[in-house]
């Protein structure tokens, strides 16, 4: 299926599929194309699925931090989904999830973590000054999946472009550091919505450490483990993802 973006009281996004809301999060080199698995399933499954484009380089200065991006997240509930939503949430999503969860539990229904930051993460960090190599950069996108060939051409040529956009560049490390400033470890006992973990065994960004102890302090958190598998599951096993969720959704009875 071909899922078009469009615009529309200051949010870019996409829905299909009608019933129960799924709101896709994605992460700071992520986009629409890493959730068309998703999209595609639920929303012939009973769901309305939305994608929101997070405006990672066009909010103000003093806003383009953790909590600017999780008010803007809000506001998109508020405004344009207008009921309780089951959000899923990848790395920096996911982490945009939880905080949604903590400020505004009314607007979340569940919680989908995959590959979420919050907690600890490897970026590319202090590796930006190498951002001219191409190569540098090819290997580093093929590094997030357990299976090199998911990072395909048109992935690395995204990511490049914004490494090596100056402008971009500097947002990016901002609101990496924001997000790791922004660590929640204190906080996850006072999430109630059911949360559903499903993280690769293999992730180099997050690792499996960090799932488990997402799953020991959300209370009503389960845990579920891809094998031979990276950073974003529903990019690199989108099936036996899907499968997971469809199943845990319908047990929690969502």
């Amino acid at each position: 299926m071909i899922f078009n973006l469009r615009k529309e009281k200051k949010f870019t996004y996409t829905e299909v599929g009608e019933g129960k809301p799924i709101v896709l999060l994605h992460g700071l080199m992520g986009g629409l194309s890493n959730f068309g698995h998703q999209m595609d399933f639920f929303s012939k499954n009973g769901y309305k699925v939305y994608f929101l484009e997070l405006p990672l380089y066009s909010l103000p200065p003093l806003r383009t931090n953790i909590l600017g991006l999780t008010n803007y997240v809000i506001s998109f509930l508020k405004k344009v989904v207008k009921e309780p939503s089951i959000i899923l949430g990848n790395s920096l999503g996911g982490h945009l999830g939880l905080m949604v969860t903590l400020k505004k539990p009314k607007y979340v229904s569940a919680l989908v973590l995959t590959g979420s930051s919050g907690l600890y993460e490897r970026s590319f960090g202090d590796s930006y000054p190498k951002r001219g190599s191409y190569e540098y950069i090819k290997k580093k996108a093929e590094e997030v999946f357990y299976d090199p060939k998911v990072a395909t051409k048109e992935l690395v040529d995204e990511v490049y472009a914004t490494v090596t956009d100056r402008f971009k560049a500097i947002k990016t490390i901002h609101i990496a550091r924001s997000a790791i400033k922004h660590n929640l470890s204190q906080e996850l006992k006072n999430i109630y919505q059911p949360t559903c973990i499903i993280w690769g065994k293999q992730d180099g960004v997050t690792p499996p450490d960090v799932a488990e102890e997402f799953h020991e302090f959300i209370p009503n958190s389960q845990l579920f483990w891809i094998d031979k598998c990276g950073h974003s599951p529903m990019m690199e096993l989108p099936e036996e993802f899907n499968q997971i969720l469809y199943n845990w959704l319908k047990e929690v009875k969502l």
